[in-house]
């Protein structure tokens, strides 16, 4: 692998721009699908695109595609709302978390999925109930219940992203691999 395909400063390739429009249209789908069976917030669909593109692009696109993503959701949707402000909150976690991943998948391309993933689904609830924290703060609402509200309901959508994250990036890197010219 060559130092500029590893680069986190080298230019939007063409794979880069079509999985981050393949999954960032996924991200947009998925949740419709969760939330008429209403297990969008406990199951975080929108997450699961995202961070799974995180595995496969540079961390520009990776972090632009999650920060727009809950922002376009919310504009068009309605979900994630705007206020309270959990499409921003969402926005900023999934940006940081899928710079992270990047970041780091680019540096150890070889790395373990789950090792890479653990700590950046942690780093991200911990970012989550900061910033819904600070958000309730801001709004007069009641700071502490919010913020652990926000913590318990995601773990479902943690544990559903350990299962679903890993596999699914192995099977797009193989299937890549096998048809791109070397």
């Amino acid at each position: 692998m060559t130092r500029a395909a590893v680069s986190p400063r080298a230019g939007l390739s063409a794979a880069d721009l079509a999985f981050a429009g393949l999954f960032g249209a996924a991200a947009l789908l998925l949740p419709t699908v969760f939330h008429v069976l209403q297990l969008g917030r406990v199951f975080m669909p929108m997450y699961l695109p995202l961070v799974a593109l995180a595995f496969l692009v540079r961390p520009v696109p990776a972090a632009a595609t999650a920060f727009m993503v809950p922002l376009i959701s919310g504009a068009v949707t309605g979900m994630p709302p705007f206020y309270p402000p959990v499409a921003l909150v969402m926005a900023a976690e999934l940006a940081v978390m899928s710079a992270f991943i990047a970041l780091v998948y680019r540096w150890r391309p070889r790395a373990n999925e789950w090792l890479v993933l653990v700590p950046v689904l942690i780093l991200g609830r911990v970012l989550n109930v900061g910033l819904m924290y600070l958000a309730a703060l801001a709004l007069e609402l009641p700071a502490a219940f919010v913020a652990g509200l926000s913590l318990v309901s995601g773990w479902p959508g943690i544990v559903l992203m350990l299962v679903v994250v890993p596999p699914l990036v192995r099977l797009v890197r193989s299937t890549e691999h096998d048809h791109v010219p070397v």
